[in-house]
């Protein structure tokens, strides 16, 4: 063994075991705090948010490489410990509000932030770095800039008191419902995962829908729907279902970009499916003062018509590639073990509806959710008793915690930026002025803005920026506050598979052994166009998310327009380019905000439905 091994090997088993210390306290905190509340808002935010920076750092440095790659994170360990010793040092003082940052403070608050930034580039990437560090020298440069960005500026010291010292930065609402609630969901689907609940799923799938033309594909799409919606990563879900389905639908008969595609849609797509929505609903009931139950009510009717659009493409590419059924003895058999431990995931997640009903916290449910899975997982799983399950739950838990905790707290910055400067305010005013009271422009450019801003990054940041910079200036307009914000969810999902960066895409293309640009060309263009559409519907339709100005009529013809465009969009652009751009533009015409382009669109799609009928031969390929 060499000197290396020699050293690696006992630094190896200190920061594993560091590792899981700090993940065993951050979830055994997140539980405590979802049964007892919030005790001390300091020690659950900022301790929460050190504990899950904590972790990604041991676990990064529980993986030697290069001395100067071990050095940094190191370093960064120390920048987190003593910015949130020094924190704890004053914390009292601080809510005084009398306190002056000394210059030790500001020191030990500057790591902290540096930190913060360093970690935000590993676990999100460089897009929100450099958003956060755009909005921030506009906050202290403010008094050199011309025109409307300029303002009186402000101070280093009182950048860095509002930053790392307060509860309006890193540590704001945004984290505190992170540290409060979304923990717990995010255990909880930890612990579906270590359970085999994945597995059970996929197999359950497979078994409903295989006897299908095309049923692995049909399979892939439910099995990513419903644990999509307890997951609240769309990489982590494309990976995880990912493994067994694309092969699958590659072996049915499918191209190995349209495999790829399939899973990209429908793995995005949980991140809009109720009741958990990805932890996204959590959110969004914090900011928008709207119960979370209303909140999954709003998004049922266009979750449950995206994913009847990718069935819809799915059984259109089946029949155009004369994929035939699979015989029934290939399907995967469920045993009587399988289905008891279905129970697992399904009596959960009625619990959590039930005590929601009954005016429980969100927290409050998940911890029964989690304590039933758990129960229930381990009864009918005999696998799963042992100490390597429970640690895969501490790890799996802390692992996508800490990511979570590191960009909402980034988020936080940009946040606080905008309270301190207006800058919200000042965009809004200025998407005003460029869509001249126009909502159909303004709804444009926000949907534009999240495509761009969410890009490489996950769902929860990149719907807190884009409301807090977009949701002021369109709800001027009248649109519904919960309308506004699904809205943006909606095009914050879909921009995991929408090219240049698509996240989702990327995921997928490794495993389907597809080029992941074509991969996010068909997820976009076919599987999942109506997704782009559906949140115009909504926005000039409200009755579609069923709580606000709710008319029966209105709702009718919403869905009709968009199940119009869904079926066009399935069913005819596979036929070719020409065909392609036909229905995307009738679709396109079926949700325009004016009635009498909408009754157009619909004399156009069936006039389209007959004439296709008279080309049997596809004119090209598609994409």
């Amino acid at each position: 063994m060499s000197t290396r091994d020699n050293f690696c090997s006992p630094l190896v088993m200190l920061t594993t075991g560091l590792m899981y210390i700090v993940g065993a306290l951050l979830v055994g905190g997140a539980l405590y705090t979802a049964r007892f509340g919030v005790f001390d808002d300091a020690l659950v935010r900022v301790g929460g948010f050190t504990l899950g920076a904590l972790f990604l750092l041991f676990h990064s440095l529980r993986r030697p490489s290069h001395a100067l790659r071990w050095l940094l994170d190191l370093v960064l360990v120390v920048l987190i410990v003593v910015a949130a010793w020094r924190y704890f040092i004053i914390a009292d003082f601080l809510k005084s509000g009398l306190y002056l940052l000394q210059p030790l403070d500001l020191w030990c608050g500057l790591g902290g932030i540096l930190a913060l930034l360093e970690l935000t580039r590993r676990a999100i990437g460089l897009p929100l770095v450099l958003v956060a560090l755009i909005v921030a020298s506009y906050a202290y440069l403010g008094d050199v800039l011309p025109g409307i960005l300029r303002h009186s500026g402000i101070s280093y010291s009182e950048l860095l008191q509002t930053f790392w010292y307060s509860f309006d930065g890193v540590f704001g609402q945004p984290l505190a419902v992170v540290t409060s609630t979304i923990l717990v969901f995010i255990i909880f689907g930890a612990v579906l995962e270590s359970l085999g609940i994945g597995q059970v799923l996929l197999n359950l799938s497979l078994r409903t829908l295989g006897r299908l033309r095309g049923g692995a594909a049909y399979a892939a799409v439910m099995a990513s729907g419903l644990f999509g919606t307890v997951s609240g990563s769309v990489v982590a879900n494309v990976v995880g279902t990912g493994v067994v389905t694309m092969p699958m639908i590659k072996r049915s008969g499918f191209s190995a970009r349209f495999a790829g595609a399939v899973e990209a849609a429908a793995s995005s797509g949980g991140q809009i499916m109720p009741p958990i929505m990805g932890a996204v609903a959590f959110i969004m009931a914090d900011m928008t003062g709207i119960p979370y139950l209303q909140i999954c009510l709003a998004a049922l009717i266009p979750a449950l018509l995206f994913y009847g659009s990718l069935f819809a493409s799915v059984g259109a590419e089946a029949r155009r590639m004369g994929i035939t059924a699979a015989d029934r003895r290939s399907l995967p058999t469920l045993s009587r073990q399988d289905w008891m431990l279905l129970s697992a995931f399904l009596v959960p997640l009625v619990l959590i509806v039930m005590l929601m009903l009954q005016g429980r916290s969100p927290a409050m449910a998940g911890l029964w959710a989690i304590g039933a899975a758990l129960v229930l997982g381990l009864l009918f799983n005999p696998r799963a008793r042992n100490v390597k399950a429970l640690m895969n739950i501490v790890s799996g838990s802390a692992s996508a915690g800490g990511v979570i905790l590191i960009a909402v707290g980034a988020v936080g910055i940009i946040i606080a930026v905008m309270n301190l400067t207006g800058l919200g305010l000042r965009f809004a005013s200025s998407i005003q002025s460029v869509a001249d009271g126009s909502l159909f422009l303004s709804l444009v450019l926000m949907a534009l803005a999240c495509l761009v801003l969410g890009m490489g990054m996950p769902t929860v940041p990149a719907y807190l920026i884009i409301i807090l910079i977009m949701g002021p200036a369109v709800e001027a307009l009248g649109v519904p506050t919960i309308a506004a914000h699904m809205f943006v969810v909606y095009f914050a999902v879909l921009s995991a598979i929408t090219p240049p960066v698509a996240l989702a895409a990327f995921a997928a293309a490794p495993i389907a052994g597809a080029n992941p640009m074509a991969i996010g060309m068909t997820a976009m263009g076919r599987l999942a166009f109506i997704g782009f559409l559906t949140p115009f519907v909504f926005v000039y339709s409200p009755s579609m998310l069923l709580i606000a100005d709710f008319s029966f009529g209105e709702l009718i013809w919403s869905l009709a327009r968009l199940v119009l465009a869904a079926y066009l969009i399935a069913t005819i652009s596979i036929r070719g380019r020409l065909w392609w751009g036909v229905s995307a533009t009738v679709s396109i015409a079926l949700v325009a905000p004016s009635l009498p382009i909408q009754v157009f669109g619909a004399f156009m799609g069936g006039i389209t439905l007959i004439a296709v009928s008279h080309f049997k031969r596809p004119l090209s390929t598609l994409i």
